[in-house]
């Protein structure tokens, strides 16, 4: 999809004291569909996607499996919130901090051993300021221990298509076996911000305050957030950062433009601004050189086609979901859908069974295909009218 494009110049946007690197800018508008390659990007691995689409605008390495350091926290997250939206547990629950997670090193909450806190507040402690004590706490707390979590989180990863991943713990602490990809934490993101919206708010939050000074016995200073993409550009709203000496810097990164959502993926960077800075370069390459299409919209009949021997003659047939497609900017006006249906469909027919395709084209080239549902149920006729249609079909045969 991706042509080489001359470009001018580049330049050097600094925000809040952190370089952000700017797309390459273009001297004169580029002919309609024509985009430059991806940026350079000086990450192991990295993918940028569409978030509405799912469209994969760049990508490297993007299933190398790599540590994913504090980026597994956002599995963590999202089985935890998966149980809250199933009423196992609630926000007010209160946790008792183990041994186990109030003994973690690294980046913390900073909870106390024996102490309860409220599962809301402990994830907030996973998410904002990636609390590996945190993270321990509400893995025991959902599944009676973190080896028992874990088990939870591959069978969760599954499901979603992760095919590259595996977890061993709740933290992204470094053991063996622990991996993931940029891609499957591309597809996690799509889900942490679409399955639970309710919660995907709190990873836009700048920081989180918690516990108490021993000594004084004053509240200890908040700790910000580690996406520091969240203090330097207004149209990022998550999601989450990793660090380890083995993962490098990490980040997944989400950010919208009007009613365009980007996420971004990038995995061993050399530093926090690196990750920062290559982050951004994508983010920026994919609202600057893509638009996306709604075609059709799921639910929406898009034609009435006849269904034989059944209790009604005319069926609506549709999308079961919406259907929005990415391309180069300046070839939506190219984008053409059309139909195939089959001819000869017979009831019974359950509503959402496939009974054709709708094609996605740009200048003859085939972008997308959905399948063309039907949109009621349509049940089979008596025997009379079972006759009456055969009858009509054996002639139309005849002069067709």
């Amino acid at each position: 999809m991706n042509l080489t494009a001359s470009i001018s110049r580049k330049l050097a946007a600094a925000m809040a004291g952190i370089a952000l690197l700017a797309m390459s800018s273009v001297s004169q508008a580029l002919p309609a569909g024509l985009i430059p390659s991806p940026p350079k990007v000086a990450a192991k691995s990295y993918i940028l996607i569409d978030a509405v689409s799912g469209e994969v605008l760049a990508e490297s390495n993007a299933d190398q499996i790599l540590p994913p350091a504090s980026l597994t926290k956002m599995m963590t997250a999202y089985v935890v919130e998966n149980e809250l939206a199933a009423g196992n547990i609630k926000r007010d629950d209160l946790v008792t901090v183990s041994e186990k997670a109030w003994r973690m090193r690294g980046s913390l909450m900073f909870i106390e051993v024996g102490e309860k806190v409220s599962v809301e507040d402990l994830l907030k402690g996973v998410i904002i300021v990636s609390g590996n004590d945190a993270s321990v706490a509400l893995s025991e707390f959902v599944a009676g221990s973190e080896g028992a979590f874990a088990q939870v989180m591959n069978a969760t990863a599954k499901e979603l298509g992760m095919n590259n991943t595996h977890f061993k713990n709740a933290s992204g602490w470094p053991m063996k076996d622990h991996y993931t990809t940029a891609r499957d934490l591309s597809i996690l993101s799509q889900h942490i911000i679409y399955d639970h919206p309710e919660y995907y708010t709190v990873y836009a939050e700048k920081e989180f305050q918690y516990g108490v000074n021993k000594k004084t016995g004053r509240p200890l200073n908040p700790q910000p957030n580690r996406n520091t993409l969240l203090f330097t550009n207004p149209s990022v709203d998550g999601l989450k950062t990793g660090h380890t000496d083995e993962a490098g810097y990490c980040l997944a990164a989400s950010a919208t433009n009007g009613e365009r959502r980007l996420i971004a993926v990038v995995m061993g960077t050399s530093s926090e601004r690196a990750r920062a800075n290559e982050t951004q370069k994508l983010l920026t390459y994919g609202f600057r050189f893509f638009e996306n299409v709604d075609v059709n919209r799921g639910g929406v009949a898009l034609e009435q086609v006849r269904a034989w021997k059944g209790t009604i003659d005319n069926l609506p047939v549709g999308l079961a979901d919406d259907l929005v497609v990415t391309v180069p900017r300046g070839k939506g006006k190219d984008v053409k859908a059309s139909m195939v249906v089959d001819d000869n469909l017979e009831a019974p027919i359950a509503a959402g069974q496939k009974i054709g395709s709708v094609i996605v084209r740009v200048d003859d080239e085939i972008i997308a295909e959905r399948d063309l549902v039907a949109l009621e149920t349509v049940e089979e006729g008596g025997f009379f009218k079972s006759l009456w249609d055969s009858i009509v079909r054996f002639f139309m045969g005849l002069f067709s």
